[in-house]
């Protein structure tokens, strides 16, 4: 007998990480990997506004988007509602049982937005679509960047592979003129904000929602010229 209010398995799955659970309670969902809660369906307002914001002002008919990160695809869902129907949007997720969930138990939570005839879900890294994109004339106009941890690693990890220079460099080739960044993180991150403007994008920076815990989204727009190097100083 399951006691009321008690959180129901739905699925189990074994990864690299350890064993990962699909749970619901009532009418929510969470995603644990072993007993670390890694998404929680009614918690999902940054994800709406990473996808929405990425995505409300590319203007042409038929864009190209990447998603790096499906989670419980709200930050999907978000942003097909914004885009047109000639839309492509590429989604790279690694963990093929996330894809699964999202296409059959937690499909209600998006309506459908896994199975969206605009959608391409692809098991790989993200950063390998964008090194293809980077080097081919195959651009985004918008790289939505939803991982499980934030830019701030990438301080103190100069071969970080999303956050870096080298790697936000490699995305900004990725991107075509006038692209979008969507990035988010755990909180705001000035070093981030930096590296991402020498090497030719303005930011914008938002906190979604009022009070308690919040977390931040990034912005990035692709600049046309890239800001000249500085020369060094003669001493």
């Amino acid at each position: 007998m399951v006691r009321a209010n008690a959180w129901q398995t739905l699925d189990e799955a074994m990864t690299d990480e350890g064993k990962m659970s699909l749970k619901k309670r009532d009418h929510e969902y969470i995603i644990e990997m072993e007993s670390f809660i890694l998404m929680n369906s009614k918690l999902n307002l940054t994800e709406i506004a990473l996808g929405q914001s990425a995505c409300e002002n590319i203007a042409t008919s038929k864009p190209h988007v990447l998603i790096g990160g499906l989670g419980m695809a709200f930050t999907l869902r978000a942003a097909l509602d914004q885009l047109p129907a000639g839309a492509s949007v590429v989604v790279a997720e690694l963990n093929p049982t996330v894809v699964n969930w999202c296409k059959n138990e937690l499909a209600e939570l998006t309506n459908n937005a896994a199975t969206d005839p605009r959608v391409k879900i692809v098991i790989e890294d993200v950063a390998n679509l964008i090194t293809r994109a980077a080097s081919s004339d195959q651009k985004f106009d918008a790289i939505v960047l939803d991982l499980y941890q934030g830019t701030h690693d990438a301080n103190t990890d100069r071969s970080h592979p999303f956050y870096s220079r080298q790697a936000l460099d490699r995305t900004r080739r990725a991107l075509k003129p006038g692209g979008i960044l969507g990035v988010w993180t755990e909180t705001s991150d000035t070093q981030f904000e930096q590296r991402l403007k020498r090497i030719g994008f303005s930011v914008k920076r938002t906190r979604p929602g009022k009070g308690g815990p919040r977390h931040t989204v990034y912005l990035a727009t692709k600049i046309t010229t890239a800001p000249r190097k500085r020369k060094p100083k003669r001493r």
